[in-house]
């Protein structure tokens, strides 16, 4: 009899697919391993900061939708800066014979991550949740509005009707 793995799972979602699936569509978006993978991982932030990962009937379509959701907000932030002048001919260098060994670097980096990485991750992304739990009602909703949905500060302070010396008071 042949025993199949048990699949990587946290808060509902399988962490094979996210690394085998998610994170190359996210790749195809943004052309590159590290903003993909930053994409992702924000995305399992706000996917677990919702609280709501219990009564979803599809996890995966929902970090599907939340992960485009953070693609979103990176591209509108960077919009707001304009690419050095040296900087501005590398985008030809794609076209270099170079490239083709990148492309294949690139295709390694979407292997499945190992058993015990997987492991890793859980454990981590387990630490990061429990943090946040442990934190006052106020600052997880602090936390939120700040490091997950992007306000600064004078907007939180508007928002919750606190003041600004708020944050040098806790």
């Amino acid at each position: 009899m042949t025993r199949h793995p048990t699949p990587a799972a946290w808060l509902g979602l399988d962490l094979h697919w996210a690394y085998g699936s998610l994170l190359p569509a996210i790749w195809r978006s943004t052309r590159c391993i590290h903003r993909a993978q930053d994409v992702l991982h924000d995305a399992f932030v706000r996917y677990a900061l919702s609280g709501r990962h219990e009564g979803i009937a599809q996890p995966h379509a929902y970090l599907r939708v939340v992960a485009r959701t953070v693609l979103a907000d990176q591209m509108a932030h960077e919009r707001r800066f304009v690419p050095l002048p040296e900087l501005a001919g590398e985008a030809g260098a794609a076209q270099h014979p170079v490239a083709r060994a990148d492309e294949i670097a690139l295709q390694e980096a979407f292997t499945v991550p190992s058993a015990e990485m997987l492991a890793d991750l859980q454990q981590r992304l387990g630490a990061v949740q429990r943090v946040i739990q442990g934190l006052p009602a106020r600052c997880r909703e602090v936390f939120w509005l700040c490091k997950v949905e992007g306000h600064s500060q004078p907007q939180i302070a508007a928002m919750l009707g606190i003041s600004l010396a708020w944050w040098s008071a806790t």
